[in-house]
């Protein structure tokens, strides 16, 4: 990964991002693509899209990945100073407590999620409480004071931010899923670099944490796509944590992760492993027996039926504030995609024999 891609990279991972407040991340995003795309474009609830312009009678495909990340939400400011918060996505509440959180208001505000003193506790009674349960503290001594700095619908998130590990490895929160329109943008660059024949697109949607909701907008709205390919993280499972017995195995390093069977269409899933091979790009392989769990469940069904597929970014610790990547299978995922883009026109049109 070349110095201007990886500062792309921490730029977008630095930048909050939570469903409902992509803005401050798709113009982190929009801003990179206009040095190589023929168009950028931004709808009214900020899914963005750019497009290299192919062969007019060459097929079209969209790269996409989804910008927003799970966090939290002001629900309530508290006679004594305390932020009452609820759920923006999966947020997990086995690891909120006693971390550093960023309240974003109209000036970004510090806080952390209490967590009462082990002394103070009762080993006996410890549980997890729920998200709706726990407490912010920006130091406020009182409801008129922290009013004067939050109000009610103010994003929260985490505060950590992007640490290198060894071996090319890097931790983060919000890997999922800015990797993801990382990936999309750099997969555009390097098709328009490779003077594809197909138009290609490259898609970075709002608010997939909470249902999918920008990818169903952008599958009826990009009418002349004839393939989508999402890109998004899957579960690593080569932690000592992990039940391999439950899930299948993934590996940090191992390469990109293709999807097969659900909304993975087989023509793609050809299209991808053979490009992959062609290329000489190390793949994974990851069974989808009911659905992806990403934009292509919702891009699938749009219009008809379009022909989709998954592919994924091993990952560590989804949904924690330190999720941990290998960035050579993040590179190797965005040669991936230009590849997919360079065979699509030999390989359509993408149908199955019946």
């Amino acid at each position: 990964m070349r110095d201007f891609q990886r500062t792309f990279l921490d730029d977008l991972l630095s930048t909050a991002s939570p469903s409902g407040f992509e803005a401050p991340s798709q113009r982190v995003w929009t801003e990179y693509v206009r040095e190589f795309a023929d168009e950028v474009s931004v709808d009214a609830y900020g899914n963005a899209v750019a497009v290299h312009e192919g062969d007019p009678d060459a097929p079209t495909v969209a790269l996409t990945g989804h910008a927003d990340e799970i966090g939290f939400i002001v629900r309530d400011v508290l006679d004594d100073g305390f932020l009452r918060i609820a759920r923006i996505g999966g947020s997990d509440r086995t690891v909120s407590k006693g971390q550093h959180v960023t309240v974003h208001a109209d000036e970004p505000v510090q806080g952390v999620i209490g967590q009462t003193a082990i002394h103070l506790r009762d080993p006996a009674k410890d549980e997890y409480e729920e998200i709706s349960g726990q407490f912010v503290d920006i130091g406020a001594p009182d409801a008129e004071t922290a009013r004067e700095h939050v109000e009610v619908g103010d994003p929260v998130t985490f505060s950590t931010e992007v640490e290198e590990l060894v071996d090319d490895r890097i931790a983060a929160r919000g890997i999922d899923n800015r990797a993801g329109t990382w990936a999309a943008a750099e997969g555009l660059r390097r098709a328009a670099d490779r003077d594809v024949d197909a138009t290609v697109y490259a898609v970075s949607t709002v608010q997939e944490e909470v249902g999918l909701k920008g990818a169903q907008m952008v599958g009826v709205d990009l009418d002349a796509v004839d393939a989508f390919v999402a890109v998004d993280v899957t579960h690593a499972t080569d932690n000592p944590d992990v039940d391999r017995e439950r899930q299948g195995p993934v590996e940090l390093g191992a390469g990109p992760v293709i999807g097969r069977g659900s909304a993975n269409h087989p023509a793609l899933v050809d299209l991808a492993r053979e490009s992959a091979t062609g290329d000489g790009i190390d793949v994974q392989l990851q069974a989808a027996g009911t659905r992806t769990g990403t934009d292509a469940d919702a891009f699938y069904t749009a219009r008809g039926g379009v022909p989709s597929l998954t592919i994924s970014i091993p990952n560590r610790y989804m949904h924690t504030p330190v999720e941990v990547i290998d960035t050579g299978d993040l590179n190797a995922l965005a040669d991936l995609l230009a590849a997919i883009a360079n065979g699509a026109a030999d390989a359509a049109p993408f149908g199955v024999d019946v």
